[in-house]
């Protein structure tokens, strides 16, 4: 039987994006293991789960620990394959592979978040050079968007390098979510929904600030939870906002608010391939992104959504005016973005990263 080691920087990663691919290893005869930060769950279809004491600071010696637990876990096991995903994991799973005789085949999914040509140039040089540094013990990087794909090909930043279309959005079960009242949405409100975990890179605070440019009845929904949601709750209290901004919390059936919802926006520094923006597309609400990459693979401006230049509030709020003034640009931004997310569903792509997962063996 072959075995598999699957690593994250969290048990929840797994269970948002990869439990397909689990049963789909699990139904060609692999066992599969898990190791991953944070306390250990219960995944449906692991043999086994490793619990890691990963902190998010590179240095921080939780990290190195860890990195000398997989190293051990990989002696004792002798994996056939190892899926390293999130970068963080993905770095000290590659450390830990090194050297070790006989090597387990690696791949790095990179989810693409964390550096772009605007990051500044200490943070962009330490990422990089993970990803360097680790290059001779990855067999095979998987990107998500052109940037990536582009970079590590320019880098050889691995054996080989393909790209995937993500990791595909269940559609079915998206689209079947029936629409939910929102508190403090009445009827004729226009409702912009912002699903994401509420941090710096996320720019939620954006997006408060740019609701004071738009009409009363414009409500901006931000569902998820996250460090900065506090900080986000007292900025809109601040600005007078705290009936037109609405915190809903973290909200699983993320369809039944997108199908209550009149747009999708999304104010982030940077992505991959963002779920929020493929689901939003897929339900077929016009979406307004900040053209940065991830969002520009997604969204072609004018045609599948509209993209304004990061931290920019006036241009979110004329895009918004935009999209609240015509119904008829919001319904054709809808429908040609629905047509342009089919290809993310996960009926899709499934059969492509299983594909290129299982090119290795």
């Amino acid at each position: 039987m072959k075995k598999l080691l699957m690593t994250a920087s969290s048990f929840a990663h797994i269970e948002s994006f990869h439990l397909p691919y689990l049963a789909g290893f699990k139904a060609l005869g692999w066992e599969l293991h898990l190791a991953c930060g944070g306390e250990a769950r219960a995944i449906p279809d692991a043999a086994a789960v490793l619990p890691l004491p990963f902190e998010k600071s590179f240095t921080a010696p939780g990290n190195f620990r860890a990195c000398a637990m997989l190293r051990r876990q990989m002696r004792r096991e002798r994996y056939d394959l190892v899926i390293a995903h999130t970068s963080l994991a993905a770095f000290f799973t590659r450390l830990a592979a090194a050297g070790l005789r006989p090597r387990p085949r690696v791949i790095n999914v990179m989810h693409g978040y964390l550096f772009d040509d605007e990051t500044p140039f200490l943070r962009a040089a330490v990422l990089k050079a993970a990803e360097l540094l680790t290059a001779p013990w990855t067999d095979l990087v998987l990107t998500m968007n052109e940037y990536d794909t582009r970079w590590a090909r320019a880098h050889r930043a691995g054996k080989q390098i393909r790209q995937i279309p993500g990791m595909g959005v269940d559609a079915e079960k998206l689209l079947a979510s029936p629409a939910r009242e929102i508190p403090g949405a009445a009827e004729g409100d226009f409702v912009l929904v912002y699903p994401a975990e509420f941090s710096k890179r996320k720019n939620q605070t954006m997006l408060i600030r740019a609701m004071a440019l738009l009409p009363e009845r414009v409500k901006l929904l931000l569902p998820g939870e996250g460090a900065l949601l506090e900080e986000c709750r007292r900025l809109a209290r601040e600005l007078g906002l705290e009936k037109r901004v609405l915190f809903p919390g973290y909200v699983r059936e993320i369809g039944a608010l997108l199908a209550r919802a009149d747009a999708a926006v999304t104010a982030s520094r940077s992505e991959g391939l963002p779920f929020n923006v493929i689901e939003a597309m897929l339900m077929g609400l016009p979406v307004a992104a900040s053209r940065v990459k991830g969002h520009t693979d997604l969204v072609t401006d004018g045609e599948t959504g509209l993209l304004f230049p990061f931290g920019d509030e006036a241009a979110f709020a004329g895009a918004i005016q935009k999209l609240l003034d015509d119904g008829a640009l919001r319904a054709r931004l809808g429908a040609r973005g629905r047509e342009a997310a089919q290809a993310y569903r996960l009926e899709a792509v499934f059969p492509q990263v299983m594909d290129a997962y299982c090119s290795l063996i």
